[in-house]
């Protein structure tokens, strides 16, 4: 039977990690003035980060939901995200990263740090069903670093989310152009914390 595969996936560079939230057009625009959330954002409540635009597209879809109008690429420091994964507690209990239910149910109490595994989808909204994209959210501790210090950059990419869908729809054999997005290696010790499958790892 095929394995599921449990790999990060996304744009990066030497300086940063690129992950999409979708939101309302002022809190986009506040943002984008800002360098950084602003007016409208609830640092009170846990936001999601998606690395996957795929994922991004199909969860917004194509920035078309209520309250998902505008989506953000955010250019996260790679120190913000390890730091985010290492602290990470799935979202559902799952045999081999905690001994035992009652030992998972307090780890997610403690940690202001979720994370969770869903079928991955291309850009025109496939599903990719032995594939997993991570979704990841924040609140407390968390989303205040996440706010007044990792976050190095924010583009609008809105319009592209538009001109995919609209490909989409005329059923085009060529969409946008966007950023590569490859298997995002990290330490041991977050890869079994994630249930990581492999292809992960920092080399040793």
């Amino acid at each position: 039977m095929p394995r599921e595969e449990r790999v990060i996936r996304a744009a990066y560079d030497d300086q940063a990690v690129m992950v999409y939230q979708a939101f309302t057009r002022g809190i986009v625009d506040a943002a984008l003035a800002k360098g950084t959330f602003d007016q409208g954002f609830r640092l009170d409540r846990m936001t999601w980060i998606k690395p996957s635009f795929g994922w991004m597209l199909y969860r917004s879809g194509y920035a078309t939901k209520p309250n998902q109008e505008a989506i953000l690429r955010i250019q996260l420091s790679h120190e913000g995200f390890t730091t985010i994964l290492s602290q990470s507690v799935e979202s559902d209990y799952r045999q081999g990263v905690y001994e035992t239910h009652t030992a998972w149910k307090a780890a997610l109490r403690q940690s202001d740090v979720r994370h969770q595994w869903d079928p991955d989808r291309t850009l025109r909204g496939d599903r990719l069903p032995l594939r997993r994209a991570i979704q990841i959210g924040i609140q407390g501790w968390a989303v205040r670093q996440y706010v007044g210090e990792w976050i190095v950059g924010l583009e609008d990419v809105t319009a592209l989310a538009h001109a995919i869908h609209d490909a989409v729809r005329r059923k085009a054999s060529i969409l946008p152009d966007v950023p590569e997005e490859r298997i995002y290696s990290v330490a041991p010790e977050i890869m079994h914390r994630l249930r990581i499958t492999g292809g992960g790892a920092i080399p040793q």
